[in-house]
C-alpha cells in the first residue's frame, strides 16, 4: 500500500500533463504570460507616450470658444431690455522662447531611454527565473529517480540480508540495518515527490499554465567555459553594460534634465498670440450690431518666485541627481560583482562537473566491488548499503553541479546585459529531445 501511495504521488508529480516542453518553449509562455514582466512592458509603452507629449508643448495651440447670452436688463432711461448676444473667438499660441518646454522634450527621450532599459532587465530577470525553474524541477525530478533506485536496491538488499539470516550466514543486524536504509530511503522519496510538485509551481506561476513533462539534460552533455576565458573583459563589460547601469545612466541623464528644468522656470517665455473672434448684439441702442476682430501679438511673461517654491524645486533636482549619480555606481559595483560570481561559479561549476563525473564512476566501480565482496564473504551487508547510497548521492550532486554551472554561465550573460534569446536557444540545445 505504501509503494502504491509513492508511485501514485509520483506519477502525479511527473506526469499528468498534456505535451512536453523544452527550455525554449516556457521562456515564450513566460514572455507572453509573466504578470511582472508584462507590468515593465506596459510601463515602457507608458512611458514612451511622453516623447509626443513633450513635442505636442512646443508646437501651435489652439483654443476655440463660443458663447450665447440671454440679457433682461431695465434700465431707468432705456426702460426693459430683452436681447440676446453671441460671438466666438479662436485662438492659436504658438511658443518661440519656453526653456523649460524643450528641457522637458529632451526629459521625455532619456525617460523613455531608461524604461526601455528596465524593461530589457525585466526580460532578462525573467530568462533568468524561468530557467531556474526549470532546472529545479529537473533537479527535483533526477533526485526522485535517485531515491526510487536506490530503494529498489535496498528492498533487494533487505531481501537478500533476510534470507541470508534464514539460512545462517547473516546476522539479525544485517537485516536491521536493511531495513532501517529502506525505511529511510522511503521517507526521502516522499519528500521528493513533494519537492518536485513544489518546484513545478513554482514554474508554473511564472509561465501562467501547468507546463507539461519537461525536456532533461541529454546523456554525457559537455559544458563549455565562458569565453572569453579571463574575467576582467567580463568585468569591463558588466561595468557598462549591465541593464542596470545602462537603466542607471538614463537615470542620471534624467535627472539632471529635471534640474535644468527646475532652473529654467525661472526665465521668461515668449509666445505668439493670434487671434479671431465675432460677437453680435441686439440691444434698443445697437440692434443688429456684429463685430468681427483679428488680433496677432507677442505675449512676455516674466515668472516671479515670490514663495520660493522654485527654489525649492531646484534644490529637491539637485539632490534627486546626487541619488542618481550614488544608483548609478551602486550599479556599477554591483554589475562587476554579479559578473564575477557567475564567472566563478561557471569556471568552477565546469571543473565540479568533471570531479564528479569521475567520483560517479569510481563509485559505481565500488558498489559493484562490495556486491562481489559480500558474495565471497569479505564485505558485509552495510558495506554494500553504503556504497549504494554513495552512488545516488554522487548522482544527485552531478546533477546539481550541471544545473548550477548553466545557471552561472546564464547569469554570466545577464551580468553584461548579453542574455537573450540565442542564449535560450544555446541551453536549449543541450536538451535531450
Amino acid at each position: 500500500m505504501k509503494r502504491q501511495c509513492i508511485a501514485g504521488l509520483a506519477a502525479l508529480a511527473l506526469g499528468g500533463f498534456a505535451r512536453g516542453d523544452d527550455l525554449a518553449t516556457v521562456f515564450r509562455d513566460a514572455l507572453a504570460n509573466n504578470a511582472q514582466f508584462n507590468s515593465a512592458q506596459a510601463q515602457y509603452d507608458a512611458v514612451k507616450e511622453r516623447v509626443p507629449q513633450g513635442i505636442a508643448a512646443l508646437l501651435p495651440a489652439i483654443t476655440a470658444s463660443a458663447n450665447t447670452t440671454w440679457n433682461h436688463n431695465v434700465s431707468n432711461t432705456l426702460g426693459l431690455q430683452d436681447y440676446n448676444s453671441n460671438g466666438w473667438l479662436v485662438t492659436l499660441t504658438q511658443p518661440l522662447w519656453r526653456v523649460q518646454s524643450g528641457v522637458a522634450l529632451d526629459q521625455a527621450y532619456s525617460g523613455r531611454d531608461q524604461a526601455k532599459a528596465l524593461l530589457e532587465q525585466a526580460r532578462q530577470d525573467l530568462a533568468i527565473r524561468t530557467a531556474q525553474a526549470y532546472f529545479d524541477v529537473l533537479y527535483a525530478r533526477d533526485a526522485l529517480s535517485t531515491f526510487r533506485a536506490q530503494r529498489a536496491a535496498d528492498l533487494q538488499q533487505q531481501e537478500q540480508a533476510q534470507r541470508s539470516f534464514d539460512i545462517g550466514t547473516a546476522t539479525i543486524t544485517d537485516v536491521r540495518d536493511a531495513k532501517a536504509r529502506y525505511d529511510l530511503v522511503s521517507a526521502q522519496e516522499v519528500s521528493a515527490v513533494n519537492d518536485v510538485a513544489s518546484k513545478t509551481n513554482v514554474l508554473r506561476q511564472i509561465i501562467g499554465r501547468d507546463p507539461g513533462p519537461l525536456e532533461p539534460l541529454r546523456d554525457g552533455v559537455v559544458l563549455m567555459s565562458p569565453q572569453p576565458e579571463s574575467l576582467a573583459p567580463w568585468e569591463r563589460s558588466a561595468e557598462t553594460n549591465n541593464a542596470s547601469v545602462v537603466a542607471g545612466e538614463a537615470a542620471v541623464e534624467t535627472a539632471r534634465l529635471e534640474a535644468k528644468k527646475a532652473r529654467s522656470a525661472r526665465l521668461p517665455t515668449i509666445d505668439l498670440v493670434a487671434t479671431r473672434g465675432y460677437n453680435k448684439s441686439a440691444t434698443t441702442i445697437t440692434v443688429g450690431t456684429e463685430n468681427q476682430g483679428n488680433t496677432i501679438g507677442l505675449q512676455f511673461a516674466v515668472p516671479i518666485d515670490v514663495t520660493g517654491g522654485t527654489s525649492a524645486k531646484e534644490r529637491e533636482a539637485l539632490n534627486l541627481q546626487k541619488k542618481a549619480n550614488a544608483d548609478l555606481l551602486d550599479a556599477r559595483r554591483t554589475g562587476v560583482l554579479a559578473a564575477q560570481q557567475a564567472y566563478l561559479g561557471a569556471t568552477s561549476g565546469i571543473a565540479q562537473v568533471r570531479a564528479l563525473e569521475e567520483a560517479l564512476k569510481s563509485a559505481q566501480v565500488a558498489l559493484q566491488s562490495n556486491k562481489r565482496g559480500l558474495e565471497i564473504g569479505s564485505r558485509i551487508n552495510i558495506d554494500v548499503l553504503n556504497a549504494q547510497q554513495q552512488v545516488s548521492a554522487t548522482e544527485r550532486d552531478l546533477a546539481k553541479a550541471r544545473y548550477d554551472t548553466l545557471m552561472s554561465l546564464l547569469r554570466l550573460k545577464a551580468a553584461v546585459g548579453s542574455l537573450g534569446d540565442s542564449d535560450i536557444d544555446e541551453v536549449n540545445n543541450l536538451l535531450a529531445k
